[in-house]
């Protein structure tokens, strides 16, 4: 073997886990806790990086705007937490959950209830016990358990993600975490 491809070689060996710490978000491949901290942190960088009058913008009349599929994402999180025992915000309710969806559109409010929906999971989670997880709840007349609540609540927030980062690429935003 020549000596120049044994030292690439092993350098690259040795460089790997560095170069795949700076490539990869702290989190992933970290069970749920990870991930959701992953996603989080996506979807409010992804949030903050959208200029406040593109919240109102929506790809074709009938589809969520901007600012409707971050408070979709909102309702969701609450209304899924729920299931698994949390009540939803009284003030997140007022009306029905579409109205909410619609009239929250303000950048400042919308990343406003997205966090505090983020945390309210990452926080619930957090409190659960392997046999909290395995509860029996009972949602749309089927019974699941809390740990299967968790993770629509997971797939949920990460297929909105790619919605999300859709809108954005439509409109010439590239979101943080790829720059």
């Amino acid at each position: 073997m020549n000596i120049h491809l044994a030292i690439a070689l092993i350098w690259i060996c040795l460089s790997a886990p560095v170069l795949l710490a700076q490539t990869y978000p702290e989190g992933l491949w970290q069970g749920y806790d990870g991930e959701w901290k992953v996603v989080s942190s996506q979807l409010v960088a992804l949030a903050e990086a959208t200029p406040a009058e593109k919240f109102a913008w929506r790809p074709a009349a009938g589809v969520r705007s901007t600012s409707e599929v971050y408070m979709h994402i909102v309702i969701a999180n609450f209304y899924l937490l729920s299931v698994t025992g949390p009540k939803m915000p009284a003030d997140l309710m007022q009306g029905d959950a579409g109205k909410t969806e619609k009239s929250v559109t303000s950048k400042a409010d919308v990343i406003a209830w997205l966090k505090r929906s983020l945390e309210a999971v990452k926080e619930a989670h957090s409190a659960e016990t392997p046999k909290d997880l395995e509860r029996k709840v009972r949602i749309a007349d089927r019974d699941t358990t809390v740990d299967a609540m968790y993770l629509r609540i997971i797939v949920h927030a990460n297929e909105h993600m790619g919605q999300l980062i859709a809108y954005a690429r439509m409109n010439g935003i590239v979101p943080p975490w790829s720059k």
